[in-house]
């Protein structure tokens, strides 16, 4: 099969599941043995135009500009793949398109400026709810009501009648969670395709043993709750936080001496290291788009998981019984003794579920059905 896959990669200075999960999805259905152009826009690129930051403004509230159809009808794809269009593409061109189309919808971009409904520490639906213009008000896109504008405008309408969102013949969501901010934003439930991501967790090398320590593995900003978590955090419990971010300095003043922060690790070694770990900490906030590629791996890794309730990940937490979930409310302490008795009792079942819900396999598999049932059908576009 014939496969383009449209991704506009965000900047390089942030890391982002969202690109890693699109170069390992065009690597898996390669090696399945399906022909796969990616056609991308790279923001580190782009930059560096003078204009960027006006020409992006300007395509996102028009959705005119950056168009890859001339690419597509070139290689004329039995089936195209968008993941992300913004900044660095428009959205009028896939009106143009009438072959099979399926978007991915990694976050909630068409219904928030933010793409987080998340604002000032809690959940946010304002524009989600019909209050279209709560985003410039608040100045939800990096705290500038001028840089949310663009967004605002572009979703005036609403989630639905988004030009990529109306037009694809499939929208795949990542979590259920996902799937019924979605489908509470308008999108009809016969055009959602629950697919969540997965990880390649071959392991070249015997697994290191638990040493006992937590890990929390996350960029140190405000919806992911780490903060929250290292101000309550017992001073007698080891912890590891991996990752960097704006929070950093306020994470170290918050944490007791028994908390190391390792910074960034890439992928490789995260996942390497990931057995060695008691446990992964997963304190998120805000209404994740996707189950994220952490948990994935920590599954894969044999890692059960402590999600604070409210996250995707808490959800497939209680649903699989891949660790325990918490309220903010509950006693950490005593929630980390109880995680430290039950854990070890997991490790195997959590990679059964990786191996039956999140392996490559399970993805190619029913990534080749959906567009197998897309091809030559009546329905499309």
């Amino acid at each position: 099969m014939r496969i383009a896959v449209v991704h506009s990669f965000y900047s390089s200075g942030q890391p982002s599941g969202e690109n890693e999960a699109v170069r390992d999805q065009v690597r898996a259905l390669r090696g399945a043995g399906h022909e796969v152009e990616l056609l991308a826009a790279h923001t580190d690129d782009l930059v560096r135009d003078p204009f960027y930051p006006l020409r992006a403004a300007v395509r996102v509230a028009a959705g005119r500009g950056g168009s890859p159809l001339a690419r597509l009808r070139d290689y004329a794809p039995d089936v195209v793949h968008v993941h992300n269009l913004f900044p660095n593409f428009g959205r009028s061109w896939v009106r143009e398109w009438h072959g099979p189309l399926v978007a991915t919808l990694h976050n909630y971009r068409p219904m928030c400026a933010a793409a987080s409904l998340y604002r000032q520490g809690a959940e946010c639906t304002r524009c989600l709810d019909g209050e279209r213009w709560a985003g410039v008000r608040h100045g939800c896109y990096r705290d500038s009501r001028v840089a949310t504008l663009p967004l605002s405008w572009a979703g005036r309408r609403g989630a639905a009648a988004d030009p990529l969102l109306a037009r694809a013949d499939r929208l795949v969501v990542l979590s259920p969670l996902s799937r019924r901010v979605y489908l509470r934003a308008g999108v009809p439930a016969e055009r959602l395709v629950l697919l969540p991501n997965f990880v390649d967790a071959s392991q070249d090398e015997e697994l290191p043993d638990d040493t006992g320590r937590w890990l929390v593995a996350a960029r140190l900003t405000e919806e992911k709750g780490i903060l929250e978590l290292l101000r309550q955090w017992p001073g007698d419990q080891p912890l590891d936080v991996v990752g960097d971010g704006e929070l950093l300095s306020s994470c170290r003043a918050a944490a007791p001496s028994s908390v190391r922060f390792l910074g960034r690790l890439d992928r490789a070694e995260l996942r390497r290291r990931m057995p060695s770990w008691r446990g992964l900490i997963f304190p998120s906030r805000w209404y994740e788009g996707a189950v994220p590629l952490v948990y994935i791996e920590s599954l894969a890794a044999g890692l059960p998981v402590l999600g604070f309730a409210g996250s995707s990940v808490a959800e497939s937490v209680g649903e699989s019984g891949t660790g325990l979930v918490a309220q903010w409310d509950h006693t950490l302490a005593d929630l980390l003794n109880r995680a430290a008795s039950h854990f070890p009792t997991l490790r195997a079942h959590c990679r059964q579920v990786y191996a039956d819900h999140f392996a490559e396999r399970v993805w190619v598999g029913r990534t080749t059905d959906l567009y197998s049932g897309l091809v030559g059908s009546e329905e499309v576009v």
